[in-house]
């Protein structure tokens, strides 16, 4: 629930006279869930930082937050367009191979602008300074892209996540989170969380090549984060870091599953709420 949301983040950044927030978001659906949570923080009297390329679909200015933004080297075309056509795949039927092949090509295009938009960021030196002098609570991201925690090593500020799942489910392993395979349905399965026997064994080799293209995936943003943090760092170093992780995880759509005690649900953050007819 949005309250939950709210009090979580209350008690990380400082609430006497109003705390201070960077915002590092994901563009996309993921910025409009991260936007209401946002508007509740500002009425409570925090002071709200947000940090976007100045090509995106849905990150626009807002009264509510400060918005600071920076060049990258892409239309909007480009960006528009491999993140909706992304989109489409994840919803498209067909084999187990062909929905994969699909989805390597879609990662291969839209990590080469999301990579690029991270560097641009973190080497925009002016952009850079002005955070470091901004003296920051906490910092507030989606970690399917690592590059608000990047930025969190670097103002050696806490970080509270806020996502649906990260790729391969970095969120398990990064929080040593149980995630048995005999337990828990993989992407692409269409399993539910009652296997028999053959059905788990199919969940066990459906989740290999997720690794494939994790490691596609992530591993420059290591490479970026070791270059700018000047230290030998992995993604996975990166996303143990985290204070709270806030999963927009709900029980009428996600199978129960194992969670740490810094992993919390908060259901209906993206629902449209509208008054029941009598």
């Amino acid at each position: 629930h949005i309250t939950a949301t709210l009090v979580l983040l209350l008690s990380v950044i400082s609430s006497a006279a109003g705390g201070k927030l960077l915002v590092v978001p994901v563009d996309g659906s993921r910025w409009l869930s991260m936007r209401e949570v946002l508007d509740g923080l500002r009425q409570k009297g925090h002071e709200i930082v947000v940090v976007a390329p100045e090509v995106n679909i849905h990150i626009k200015p807002s009264e509510n937050f400060i918005m600071k933004m920076y060049p990258i080297p892409f239309t909007k075309e480009e960006v528009d367009g491999s993140i909706h056509s992304f989109s489409q795949d994840v919803f498209e039927e067909g084999s187990f191979l062909e929905r994969f092949l699909k989805a390597y090509q879609r990662l291969k295009s839209m990590s080469a602008i999301t990579l690029s938009a991270c560097a641009h960021l973190l080497y925009n030196k002016e952009l850079v300074r002005y955070l470091e002098e901004s003296k920051f609570d906490a910092v507030f991201t989606d970690p399917i892209l690592p590059c608000g925690q990047i930025l969190a090593e670097h103002l050696s500020v806490p970080s509270v996540f806020f996502l649906r799942g990260t790729p391969c489910r970095l969120e398990f392993e990064a929080t040593q989170c149980p995630n048995p395979p005999s337990y828990v349905p993989r992407i692409f399965t269409e399993h539910t969380d009652h296997m028999n026997f053959l059905q788990r064994v199919k969940n066990l080799i459906f989740d290999i090549p997720n690794y494939f293209l994790c490691d596609f995936v992530l591993q420059p943003y290591a490479k970026l984060a070791s270059e700018f943090l000047q230290r030998d760092v992995t993604v996975l170093d990166l996303l143990r870091q985290a204070s709270i992780w806030l999963m927009r995880l709900d029980f009428a759509l996600d199978y129960p599953r194992p969670l740490m005690p810094n992993m919390i649900m908060v259901s209906g953050v993206n629902c449209a709420y509208k008054k029941l007819p009598q």
